[in-house]
């Protein structure tokens, strides 16, 4: 049986990760950092260490054939930012992997990196990405356009009654639910495939994303446009006025939701589907 450690077990595709593995016949090795929670991941194995810690890596990988890490963070706590967690400890898993001959090291990144170079979450990753490339193994990276969970941003406006959109709200994007990416980056892997820019199954403009929203809640749309010159001061003033773990993630948001995140295709679950889920546990 092939072995496998997750990375970020216990975040929103880390979870994923770990069903899928298990699923198609691997065992799967959880890394978390508290063994006492609650609401662990499902897996075969789980190890309890701290990633941004190179120490507490030792011994984790032994008999390991890939490492998948969907490390990274989106809201910064504990005093640590995106270069101690997204390029830091990703390399300490990176060298961990290297000492225990790992043949395979898998790294969810970020769609259309190459243009946000600025935003501090997608430098740190876009730094280990280079490291990983040049490691003496296999590896494959993960670009997806953006999670079902990432949308819940949208419902939230919805309900409370009007969502704000920058200039026309016609730019695209196909987001995928943690089950389908799971899935492809089970496949991009067993593939061997250097990169992967993955989708899911329907594109949308962020306008159509919106109406979904009220759709779901059974309300009249009340979309309002901001121009964009908004978005771009808001940019400039965020590293300047807001707390580091409140602007780090709002540049990456308001720098993504700029531009076109789409990719391939890929797929079945449903955003109006997720809204609708969503909406009736409120």
């Amino acid at each position: 049986m092939k072995r496998v450690l997750i990375a970020g077990a216990t975040g929103y595709l880390g979870r994923y990760l770990c069903k899928e593995y298990q699923r198609r016949g691997w065992h799967v090795t959880a890394l978390v950092r508290k063994r006492s929670s609650g609401d662990l991941p499902s897996a075969d194995t789980i190890v309890q260490a701290e990633a941004t810690w190179a120490a507490t890596l030792r011994g984790t990988m032994t008999n390991i054939d890939l490492v998948v890490s969907a490390l990274g963070i989106t809201h910064q706590t504990d005093g640590v930012g995106y270069w101690d967690v997204d390029y830091q400890a990703n390399v300490n898993l990176l060298d961990e992997a290297l000492r225990s001959n790992v043949g395979h090291f898998a790294f969810v990144h970020v769609l259309n990196a190459d243009r946000m170079d600025h935003v501090a979450l997608v430098a740190a990753k876009a730094a280990f990405v280079r490291k990983l490339q040049t490691a003496d193994l296999k590896s494959t990276i993960i670009a997806p356009t953006g999670y079902f969970s990432d949308m819940g941003d949208f419902l939230n406006m919805a309900k409370a009654g009007r969502v704000w959109l920058f200039g026309t709200g016609n730019l695209r994007i196909n987001p995928i639910h943690g089950a389908d990416l799971a899935a492809a980056i089970f496949d991009a892997v067993a593939r061997e495939d250097s990169w992967a820019d993955i989708g899911g199954p329907q594109i949308f403009t962020q306008n159509e994303v919106a109406h979904l929203c009220f759709a779901a809640l059974g309300k009249s749309p009340r979309i309002s446009r901001l121009p964009d010159f908004l978005r771009r001061l808001a940019l400039w003033a965020l590293p300047r006025l807001a707390p580091r773990k409140i602007a780090g993630p709002a540049q990456f948001f308001l720098t993504a939701g700029a531009m076109n995140m789409t990719a391939p295709p890929t797929g079945t679950c449903q955003l109006k589907d997720h809204f609708k889920r969503l909406a009736d546990q409120a």
